[in-house]
């Protein structure tokens, strides 16, 4: 019988010097890091930066990601490690794949999570399919999460970080896509971790901050964002209870989110009130007391399976509901089209539209894809 063939770092049965590497660089102490540790190994590195809008208006952006000087900072990485970098021009697609759906959805009385489309629409695909055209043979990102081989193929696992995981963002990847994909700082016990690595590889984006905000919200800000891509879209309203009494006034629906308490100009209850449902079409903000947040039946569409088999029939899971939160139990019912069902086995609050339900296994750390919640039939 022939010898299995000797697999490299990355999987690959080939000699790291015969193994070209994308590697998608954000600028950023992750992705740079990756590139270095790579690059020491003796693959063949390419380095690739998206710019994903105005890099004149990006340069004030200091705490968003792909920005102005977050291109100048991958430029430089890839010139002291010497490999060569490519910046790709994806504005135009980043603005009709991930910003004009934000809008959208957001007027819609959604929560978005754009990043994840942004994962899933420009990262994990377009430029994917670059690193193809480039005749890689893998793609590597600095994404806390792990890509292990399982009886039937790849598979997602959580990363070893609980605080870094990243896995709620990538829940779309797709098993195609996990064959190209690497995640080398998945295994990472801590972002010191890729640090002391930085600063072994003298990155001098070693100290360099974390990106903490959509990169075109910069500041958080969700309706000022609206409001300049959706002029006029702020209509004035009415705040009522859950039985219909006006309570209060607001200026725009979209200056609300479902489990919002402060900011609502209202009073005279025994207890807080919480924005339940946005009533977008009604122009009214629903509120209510905390318990009117918590949700049992959570409504799934768009799914992505990473299970074994095909997707059908019931599952007893874990779930996250909030890229903050924890997985909690669950049943997951497969239905027609794509769509499902997740009974929780505990009440969750804040539930959102817009949001994304991941889906675990019972035990352990893989990720059996998810869908995006909507608000049902």
């Amino acid at each position: 019988m022939p010898l299995d063939p000797v697999l490299n770092s990355l999987g690959l049965p080939k000699a790291p010097a015969d193994t070209r590497v994308v590697v998608a660089m954000s600028g950023g102490v992750d992705s740079s890091v990756v590139a270095a540790m790579l690059k020491e190994e003796g693959y063949d590195v390419v380095g690739v930066t998206l710019q994903l809008y105005d890099h004149g208006a990006a340069l004030a952006k200091k705490r968003a990601c792909c920005a102005g000087r977050d291109i100048h900072d991958a430029r430089n990485v890839a010139d002291a490690l010497n490999f060569p970098h490519y910046v790709l021009d994806y504005e135009s697609l980043f603005r009709e794949a991930v910003i004009e759906e934000f809008a959208d959805s957001y007027l819609a009385g959604a929560t978005p999570v754009p990043c994840i489309r942004c994962n899933e629409r420009v990262k994990f695909r377009d430029l994917m399919q670059v690193a193809r055209d480039l005749d890689a043979d893998c793609m590597a990102t600095g994404h806390y999460i792990r890509r292990e081989m399982g009886a039937m193929g790849a598979e997602l696992h959580s990363a070893a970080d609980p605080a870094r995981d990243q896995s709620y963002f990538l829940f779309p990847t797709t098993r195609e896509q996990l064959e190209f994909l690497r995640f080398p700082l998945g295994h990472l016990t801590s972002k010191a971790e890729t640090r002391a690595l930085a600063q072994r590889h003298g990155l001098a984006v070693a100290d360099k901050p974390d990106s903490q905000d959509i990169c075109f919200v910069p500041d958080g800000d969700y309706a000022a964002v609206i409001r300049k891509l959706r002029p006029g879209a702020a209509e004035p309203g009415e705040i009522v209870d859950l039985a219909g009494n006006v309570l209060g006034r607001h200026e725009g629906v979209l200056d609300y989110t479902i489990g919002q308490r402060r900011g609502l100009g209202i009073g005279g209850a025994a207890e807080p009130w919480y924005v339940v449902r946005l009533d977008v079409e009604g122009r009214r903000v629903v509120v209510g007391p905390k318990a009117a947040l918590a949700s049992r039946l959570v409504p799934v569409r768009e799914v992505n399976w990473l299970g074994d088999g095909a997707f059908a029939g019931e599952h007893e899971v874990r779930v996250r509901v909030r890229s903050t939160r924890a997985p909690v139990p669950a049943v997951l019912r497969a239905l027609p089209g794509g769509e499902a069902e997740v009974e929780l086995l505990a009440p969750e609050q804040g539930v959102a539209p817009g949001q994304a339900c991941v889906f675990y296994a019972p035990e352990g750390t893989r990720v059996l894809g998810g869908g995006w919640i909507w608000k049902g039939r």
